[in-house]
């Protein structure tokens, strides 16, 4: 007996060019399958889910598109024709039926349509990029279980062409479709020459008994202040037998516990009889628990999880169908905030502060996969975002996208396939009405709608990306999605409704009814709310400008952009030596340094770090680069800064001017050069680790135009007993200013100034220096936050760090592995062993008061512990309270007879090789608990760092730094 369930169809696929076939699909599935894949046959091995052009780059007939400038090698679809990338895939699938059990051919996704053939029986697929389609074949499989199936797919019916100047969409034409509008090319992205061509989403067979489950729908409700809650479900049930069935259906509901042991929290069984041929609506009693483990976003608590299982059992014939999904109880409110005008999100009543970025998709050739989408979520919940805006010239994104989000705690925006380039507005005039089918259209949202709705993390629906969609699609998506009156109330927790909810009335019932849906990005709390194009800016700013009442005047952007070069590393990665030479420098006649980039870096969207008439060539900061090696890693000082300042200053004006921003934007779907904190590879930049670093819940940080030291609250509880370090040191690892403030507290929510930070006012500050700043608890000495700076004083340079390079710090640097079959997980602790020049004059004038410091007598454990082991700051007292001695830990020590800060240290993984010069031997990915870090004189940190090993692959850890770039092995 065939199991009931799902299997997916995902190995064996082969494929030709349809031009190459000479067969029908009934011959390919009856008498003429293909047999034998060799140089004479057109059939090769296919990529399922993919691309055609995937499919060709696995095959090595096409390269690589996204090296260099191979992507000019390949032909185009408007050159080549759709009959070009229109594609035969075929595999044969083992399935046979015993009595009563029916089968279904499911396809999660085509692009564009398809014809699909199962044992010479043709189904018509019809279009739309962004739709399932199941095929009953119950009565078309073979007694034997053997079944063959061919699919014919082609490619979108408007591909269009690409404009010799490119643009936004190329001609715009792909908008006529219900289709990815990337794929013509933006100012961040090379064309895909096949249009994402194929059957880019998963494909499986699943059998089920007479009674199939259809659509489940999971709703939570709230009242007396979250302490209960309902789950409140609704779910189809299909009778596909030819008589009337008795069964039960029954609703469990779980919690994991520790241990790999769950909790049953309900089960529930109800009777039912189905009537023949027919298909029915069925809602569950609401679901009773008392105080729930609620889901909370990235940065605000746990992402509590239940398991929710329906399955049917019919009489006389046992287990029919089953249907299972995570869950998590919680509700989310949005609304326009009174005070900023800035669009305002609450998650179980608690306001949330928004700081995320936008998002295309994972891989410009559809290669998408779970580890991969696990892996681009945890980047985010490393950097400390809490929302995810899928962009609407993007994807609507896969379950297993979401899936990771429910559990890292990223909100999703979900836009509809609108963007203002390619519907109403660009160069050419694009498509004013939009795609051409607006029926087809809203068939592909109402089935995406009921794919994504049962994620906790789905936070909003977005009608389009810098564009309304045309009237009577935004007229049927704002109905279709109307908000049950339970969710229209605000403070939902408390008592909105005294009674149960009838079960006519039962939010489950709605199409979602538990989420807004806004018209377009630019409107109603996005941007200046009335779509008159008020996101960004898109260039590199100066770090200050952050922070001026003059920035940006409205209260959430969805978009702000800057640079993103990756390291050295993945530029020779994936560009021939011609790609290796950095921008030569012109001076323009306004006195403007322009950078004149090479063709590669040109085509691969390159962004310059300079701002005609605004900012300054940046890397000139630190002195002219040298070679690309220079280049990469002064541009990673610029990353970081660039976007620790871009998300400081918007928090700065935490719910005084903002309520949120979204930055343009975090990864590239390719080799691209712009706009990212994390490459096409996975190797991160440094203004991922600014990013992790502007984003913690509490943080403290400086204002770069006040020069003030604030700190921020995000979460929901008062700080107190809190107290703020600050200290500078010189190049030569002098302290030359150290100020202690203690018995404080902040509020929740609130951003506090503190003090001002005055040692550029003071007498002879010197021209460049590094500001530390700590957050720290009194009563038990533990660090709360830490945000280290490099400073230079006002119409200065970062030059004098040049020289710099030179210094010999010594380190010692111990690390320990955890390793289970291929998982590594390795606690490296780094310690900068030098020691401050004027260290015990530190330390008597801290004892005597000589410095202005308030309240020191609070320190004096710290002190002594400071003198006694010639540490410097709070981190070199926690790390001796923590760490005991360990025989099992590698120790390196790095000699040097200099004293100062270990400047700009980062790690990075490798596979042990005997030439690595001339091969990329980076393992990717890797999390870091922190990299791209500095340590002044006697200060200890702790990196704890995870990957996994390829089979046969010896890993290695290096530590680079600015005192360090020929790297140290430390692992």
């Amino acid at each position: 007996m065939v199991e009931i369930g799902k299997t997916k169809l995902d190995s064996g696929w082969i494929a030709a060019r349809c031009t190459e076939i000479d067969l029908t699909g009934v011959q390919l599935t009856t008498i003429n399958p293909p047999s034998t894949i060799d140089l004479s046959s057109p059939w090769i091995e296919a990529v399922v889910p993919g691309t055609v052009l995937g499919t060709l780059l696995k095959n090595k007939l096409v390269p690589d598109p996204f090296y260099g400038l191979n992507n000019e090698t390949i032909i185009d679809i408007a050159d080549s024709g759709r009959e070009y990338y229109t594609f035969w895939f075929f595999t044969t699938f083992q399935c046979a039926l015993l009595e009563h059990q029916h089968v279904d051919l499911n396809f999660r996704a085509i692009n564009y349509s398809a014809e699909v053939y199962v044992n010479g029986h043709k189904r018509v697929l019809p279009k739309g990029m962004f739709r399932r389609h199941s095929l009953d074949v119950t009565d078309i499989l073979h007694p034997d279980g053997q079944n063959l199936l061919a699919v014919l797919v082609h490619p979108p019916d408007h591909p269009g062409k690409i404009p010799p100047q490119g643009g936004q969409g190329g001609d715009h034409e792909i908008g006529k479709d219900v289709a990815a509008q990337y794929v013509e090319g933006w100012d961040w992205m090379t064309p895909i020459r096949d249009r994402n061509t194929g059957i880019w989403d998963e494909v499986a067979i699943s059998v089920t008994g007479p009674v199939k489950i259809v659509e489940p729908h999971l709703v939570s409700t709230f009242y007396d202040n979250y302490e209960r809650a309902y789950l409140h479900c609704s779910t189809e049930l299909e009778n596909r037998s030819a008589w009337a069935v008795d069964c039960s259906l029954n609703i469990q509901v779980t919690a994991d516990l520790d241990g790999n042991f769950c909790l049953v929290e309900h089960f529930h069984t109800q009777e039912l009889s189905i009537p023949p041929g027919s298909c029915t609506q069925f809602t569950f009693p609401p679901l009773f628990f008392y105080r729930p483990n609620l889901w909370w976003p990235n940065g605000m608590g746990k992402q509590s999880l239940y398991s929710v299982v329906i399955t049917v059992d019919v009489k006389d014939y046992g287990d029919s169908d089953s249907w299972s999904h995570l869950f998590g109880f919680r509700k989310i409110e949005s609304t326009i905030d009174e005070a900023t005008g800035g669009r305002l999100f609450k998650v179980n009543g608690e306001p949330m502060f928004v700081r995320g970025g936008n998002w295309i998709l994972s891989d410009g050739l559809l290669r998408l996969s779970e580890k991969r989408y696990s892996t681009d979520i945890k980047f985010h919940a490393d950097m400390n975002f809490n929302m995810i805006r899928c962009w609407g010239g993007g994807l609507a994104e896969r379950p297993e996208f979401y899936h990771y989000c429910d559990i890292y705690g990223l909100l999703v925006w979900q836009e509809f396939w609108i963007t203002g380039d390619c519907d109403g507005r660009g160069d050419p005039i694009s498509n004013p009405n939009g795609p051409l089918d607006h029926g087809l259209f809203l068939v592909c949202a109402m089935d995406t709608i009921k794919l994504l709705r049962n994620h906790p993390s789905l936070a909003l629906w977005v009608g389009g990306n810098e564009q309304i969609p045309p009237d009577d699609i935004n007229i049927s998506l704002k109905n279709n999605l109307k908000l049950h009156p339970y969710f229209e109330s605000l403070g939902g927790g408390s008592n909105v409704l005294k009674d149960l909810l009838p079960a006519s009335d039962d939010p489950s019932l709605y199409l979602d009814g538990t989420r807004v849906y806004i018209r377009g990005s630019m409107w109603d709390g996005f941007a200046n709310s009335k779509g008159d194009f008020t996101d960004g800016p898109y260039a590199i700013q100066n770090p200050e400008d952050f922070f001026k009442d003059s920035f940006y005047q409205y209260g959430f952007n969805p978009e702000v952009g800057s640079v993103g070069v990756p390291v050295v590393a993945t530029i020779k990665a994936t560009m021939p030596a011609e790609g290796w030479k950095i921008p030569v420098l012109s001076m323009q006649p306004e006195g403007y340094v322009k950078e004149i980039a090479n063709p590669i870096w040109e085509y691969h969207k390159y962004i310059e770090y300079s701002n005609k008439g605004l900012v300054r060539y940046q890397l000139d900061l630190y002195g002219e680069p040298k070679d690309l090696d220079d280049f990469c890693e002064k541009a990673q000082l610029i990353n970081y800064i660039q976007y620790r300042a871009l998300l400081e200053g918007w928090t700065s004006r935490m719910w005084t001017k903002y309520t949120g921003v979204l930055i343009w934007k975090t990864q590239n779907p390719w080799t691209g050069l712009r706009g990212q904190f994390y490459d096409h590879l996975h190797d991160q930049t440094a203004g991922f680790y600014g990013c992790r670093c502007a984003a913690e819940p509490v943080h403290i940080q400086l204002n770069l135009d006040t020069y003030f030291i604030e700190v921020v609250n995000t979460t929901s509880d008062e700080l107190s007993n809190i107290a703020v370090e600050s200290s500078v040191w010189d190049l030569d690892g002098t302290c030359s200013y150290y100020k202690v403030i203690d018995s404080l507290a902040v509020p929740a929510k609130r951003t506090q100034i503190i003090v001002e930070m005055t040692y550029p006012k003071s007498e002879n500050p010197k021209p460049v220096y590094f500001l530390l700043l700590k957050l720290f608890n009194t009563l038990d000495y533990t660090a709360i936050s830490r945000n280290f700076y490099w400073l230079h004083l006002p119409g200065g340079d970062y030059k004098l760090l040049e020289p710099y390079r030179t210094k010999r710090l010594p380190l010692k640097i111990s690390s320990k592995a955890s390793i289970t079959n291929s998982s590594y997980s390795v606690q490296v602790k780094v310690q900068n062993s030098s020691r401050s020049p004027d260290f015990n004059r530190l330390m008597d004038h801290m004892n005597h008061g000589k410095r202005q410091i308030e309240n020191i007598n609070a320190f004096e454990p710290i002190l002594a512990a400071q003198r006694e082991n010639k540490h410097v700051g709070l981190l070199g007292l926690i790390y001796r309270h923590l760490v005991g001695s360990d025989d099992d830990l590698k120790v390196v020590e790095v000699e040097g007879a200099d004293a100062g800060v270990a400047f700009f240290l980062h790690f990075s993984v490798h596979a042990a090789s005997k030439d690595s010069q001339k091969e990329d031997t980076r393992i990717l990915p890797v999390h870091y608990s922190d990299n791209y870090f500095s340590l002044v004189p006697g200060e200890t940190t702790t990196v704890n760092i995870s990957f996994d090993v390829p089979s046969g692959v010896t890993p290695q850890i290096k530590l680079h730094g600015w005192n360090y770039s020929d790297g140290l092995s430390i692992y």
